[in-house]
């Protein structure tokens, strides 16, 4: 379907209601609550990495509960098994056949707590789920229900007890977000309302399952002319030349780069993706995907500053 005005006006009210109620538990943080949704609305996955106590689950959390759908919580630890993720097969006694359990995955909005916590093997059980929106056990497939989104916390990986994710899984995250520190007059509020109790016991949903399946339809009809499109791929090609890098942009990084940038053009009630909406979302789509050289990572540069240099290289195309 081709998106229509009256469709991005829909989506900018209801992005506008589910911001105000993500405000109420997380204060002074609008950027991160905006860019959250576009992930939501662009059908993507949330990987949220900082140090802990700023806030990581709660923003999850928060998300979850404004819509009314189904939620998991899975708290990834160092003996979690594929299965728990997945879901297993157990054999009934009393039919004498083998019935499928869903595990933690099989829901609208899963919440990943800490999922570099956990080995390696069970961090790869969620590459087909994120990738395909499916789950396959014993050799039979079951479909997840959309919208389907993962929402994972991390620490950083200097922390102890964290494993590295894999370079497969991290780019299978659309967006990765650093929370930071709330700025001092938040953190004076939060100490005073949450005294008694938790913000997010009081949170109503301002929508539902079944809206956000059309409203993901609306931004995939958004407009995204061949211009902005070749924009993105020399934004992407740029990191792959970079001398800094080992691994460049992927494929998937772009068409999550150009999902992102429909979704961000809905939510500001445009039916149509301008190159300013690609260089606003590129330092969030591309820097977790990239991997250093040697060289670079002794020289401390980070892979931040090789998206900035892209964006400062490669010419910004002009469309009418």
């Amino acid at each position: 379907m081709v998106a229509s005005g009256a469709d991005v006006d829909e989506v900018r009210a209801v992005a506008e209601r589910i911001q105000t109620n993500i405000a109420a538990v997380i204060e002074g943080k609008p950027e991160i609550a905006r860019t959250a949704l576009v992930v939501l609305l662009a059908g993507g996955h949330l990987l949220i990495e900082d140090v802990p106590g700023v806030g990581k689950t709660m923003l999850s959390k928060a998300l979850a509960r404004s819509i009314d759908c189904t939620v998991r919580r899975i708290q990834f630890t160092p003996d979690l098994l594929p299965s728990d993720v997945t879901g297993v097969s157990v054999f009934n006694q009393d039919t004498r056949q083998f019935e499928f359990r869903p595990g933690g995955i099989f829901a609208n909005v899963v919440v990943g707590d800490e999922i570099n916590r956990a080995s390696p093997k069970t961090q790869s059980a969620m590459l087909e789920c994120m990738e395909e929106a499916q789950v396959t056990v014993d050799g039979k497939t079951y479909v997840l229900e959309a919208p389907f989104m993962v929402i994972a916390t991390q620490n950083p990986i200097e922390m102890e007890g964290t494993y590295a994710l894999p370079e497969a899984q991290r780019d299978r995250f659309m967006v990765r977000l650093s929370m930071g520190y709330p700025v001092e007059a938040a953190e004076i509020a939060m100490l005073s309302a949450r005294d008694l109790v938790s913000p997010l016991e009081e949170l109503e949903p301002v929508t539902d399952a079944a809206e956000v399946r059309k409203l993901i339809e609306v931004t995939n009809g958004v407009h995204v002319s061949e211009a902005v499109q070749q924009y993105a791929v020399a934004l992407a090609t740029a990191t792959r030349r970079s001398p800094d890098l080992r691994l460049g942009a992927s494929p998937r990084a772009t068409l999550h780069l150009v999902r992102a940038a429909k979704a961000w053009a809905a939510m500001q009630g445009r039916e149509y993706v301008l190159p300013d909406d690609v260089r606003e979302l590129v330092p969030q789509v591309f820097p977790h995907r990239l991997l250093p050289t040697m060289e670079a990572t002794m020289s401390g540069r980070r892979t931040s500053e090789v998206v900035q240099q892209a964006l400062v290289q490669v010419p910004v195309p002009q469309v009418s």
